[in-house]
């Protein structure tokens, strides 16, 4: 596997972009493929084997790319389907994304603590399991909370409308009232709306929330792994290449990464919503 090979980034839509721009920053002279399947979205409203099924698709269109690593930028798909991901490829780097509850329980003054997330992301056993471990090893209280219509409102790039701030205000303001004093970002599309949910917790009384947001973490982890096998691109350039692929429209994402990300990448529209 070649260092200058590309990485590969997947989430079901635009959530991703959230970690994406975190490795950018970090390592910026990476090649870097990002696939968004917009089309298909939300993954978080599907069953646990529709969701594997659709992770192996696009981890297998991203590796006949030539992929040196795979980050895996959705937490319900890595909930869902990371370890079929790693045994399908095992000599593949890949990185996955969960709610960051350690941190979020090493911070907490009052230890209870919200998560929000989707539905399939807090019913799945990688995630019970991992409130279990934490919940028993710190004594801290976990409430979930499925934001059920939040990405599909991201999706559409309503990051400021009225139906965004009900929904946000809805899924918050119930945590804040229960004694939440730090907030689990569990999904990787909830970035793009943070002042949004920072408001709603203070309007629901809490002066100063702690939002726990896993996309820096993940990009460490990433180039911990890419150093241990000698993969880092060092090759002298500004900037490495991107390239987006997206299972919707090519225009939404071309607009959306202008809007978000300041970044104007080569985008391709997989035609159909299965990649090939």
């Amino acid at each position: 596997m070649a260092a200058d090979a590309p990485i590969g980034i997947f989430d079901s839509g635009i959530g991703g972009l959230s970690v994406l721009r975190h490795v950018r920053i970090a390592l910026p002279q990476e090649k870097l493929l990002y696939f968004a399947d917009s089309g298909y979205a939300p993954y978080g409203d599907k069953n646990e084997q529709q969701i594997v099924d659709r992770s192996l698709a696009v981890a297998g269109f991203l590796t006949e790319a030539g992929i040196k690593a795979l980050v895996v930028a959705c937490n319900t798909a890595t909930a869902a389907a990371i370890q079929a991901i790693r045994e399908q490829w095992p000599q593949l780097i890949v990185v996955g994304i969960e709610p960051g509850l350690k941190p979020a329980a090493a911070q907490s003054k009052s230890q209870i603590i919200g998560v929000l997330a989707t539905r399939s992301t807090l019913s799945s056993k990688r995630f019970i399991q991992l409130r279990e471990q934490v919940a028993a090893h710190t004594g801290t209280r976990f409430l979930s909370q499925a934001c059920v219509g939040l990405v599909d409102q991201i999706e559409k790039g309503e990051l400021l409308a009225a139906t965004t701030a009900r929904l946000v205000d809805q899924y918050v303001a119930p945590l804040i009232e229960q004694g939440a004093d730090t907030l689990v970002l569990g999904c990787t599309h909830y970035p793009f709306v943070r002042k949004m949910i920072e408001s709603a917790a203070r309007h629901a009384g809490l002066a100063t929330p702690i939002i726990i947001d896993t996309g820096e973490a993940v990009t460490r982890q990433l180039q911990r792994l890419l150093e241990e096998r000698s993969l880092l691109c060092n090759t002298a350039v500004a900037q490495g290449e991107m390239t987006a692929y997206t299972t919707a429209s090519a225009a939404t994402l071309e607009n959306i990464f202008s809007k978000l990300l300041k970044m104007r990448p080569d985008i391709v529209q997989i035609t159909g919503k299965t990649p090939q």
